[in-house]
């Protein structure tokens, strides 16, 4: 199932391939730059029988030095299965782009970033015929951001620390630490990395802490219920009341205290539509919340 996690690691690397930086580190490779990586499909099924998919697929192309394809899945958990799965992901992009694959792991606590690191088997008696080792980028391999300095030059690293650390005894002080270096830049892009952090930290406890950190802004993850969505949606259904108080007004119908009570408290927007629709033609204002339409 995908998770929320699952997402804002797919939006993190898809479009900030340079949180990566600490698995190039590791390579003896320069920092890595966005216009060297390419999206892939993450689709990895042959046949279809059963759907298989990598979080996220990218391609390595610099203009100097060896290419490779790199697949990069979220894992909140261990999980038995994964040794398969990740087996076939490494083998498949290997066969279909004939390049090396290196596979990315990025998990949020030391024991399940431990037991990602492998090395998987594959064996028959005494004889190995495949091994799959993952780079992690948990607790142990990606640093701890306590430098508003970092945040500035490196949002994406930042972001991917906040992220992996937050089960850590500095979890706070490394989101603190974040929220003031993110809060530097321009609103728009502050929001952004707000919330990719946000959707990253999915159900944890520290998501609580983050969100006190956030201002009210636009959302960027639609469907996750970060506080900058629901204060989003909650504008939204205000501006939607207003007008439909604001039509049947100007048709002169009468608003009891407890129609502009329901309209008011209203926060499903396809219902306040509805409503808007329909004060238009009501001969009632009660009207707005009978199926059958005005009363006769």
């Amino acid at each position: 199932m995908v998770t929320a996690t699952h997402e804002a690691s797919h939006q993190l690397f898809r479009k900030h391939p340079e949180a990566l930086t600490p698995v190039f580190e590791a390579l003896g490779l320069p920092p890595p730059v966005k216009t060297d990586f390419h999206e892939l499909s993450a689709d990895v099924t042959e046949i279809r029988p059963m759907e298989r998919r990598a979080d996220t697929v990218l391609m390595f192309e610099p203009d100097m030095g060896e290419h490779f394809v790199l697949a990069v899945e979220a894992q909140t958990k261990k999980d038995p299965d994964k040794a398969n799965s990740w087996a076939y992901y490494v083998a498949y992009l290997r066969a279909k782009y004939d390049l090396p694959v290196l596979l990315v792991a990025v998990c949020r606590d030391r024991s399940t970033a431990a037991w990602a690191m492998g090395p998987f088997e594959c064996t028959a008696g005494p004889w190995t015929t495949q091994v799959t080792r993952p780079f992690v980028l948990g607790p142990q391999t990606v640093p701890e951001v306590t430098d508003e300095t970092v945040v500035v030059q490196q949002p994406a690293l930042a972001a991917l620390s906040a992220i992996v650390h937050s089960q850590s005894r500095r979890a706070d002080a490394i989101l603190e630490t974040v929220a003031r270096g993110l809060a530097s830049f321009d609103p728009d892009i502050t929001k952004y990395w707000f919330e990719v952090v946000e959707v990253g930290l999915e159900s944890t406890p520290t998501r609580k802490n983050w969100r006190k950190l956030m201002q009210d802004v636009v959302t960027h993850f639609p469907g996750h219920g970060t506080l900058f969505e629901e204060k989003y949606l909650e504008g939204k259904a205000e501006g939607e009341a207003r007008g439909i108080l604001r039509v049947l007004e100007v048709r002169g119908l009468p608003l009891s205290d407890d129609v502009r009570q329901r309209i008011t408290a209203c926060t499903d927007l396809d219902r306040l539509n509805e409503w808007l629709e329909r004060s238009g033609t009501v001969e009632h204002a009660e009207d707005l919340f009978t199926e059958e339409g005005p009363a006769a």
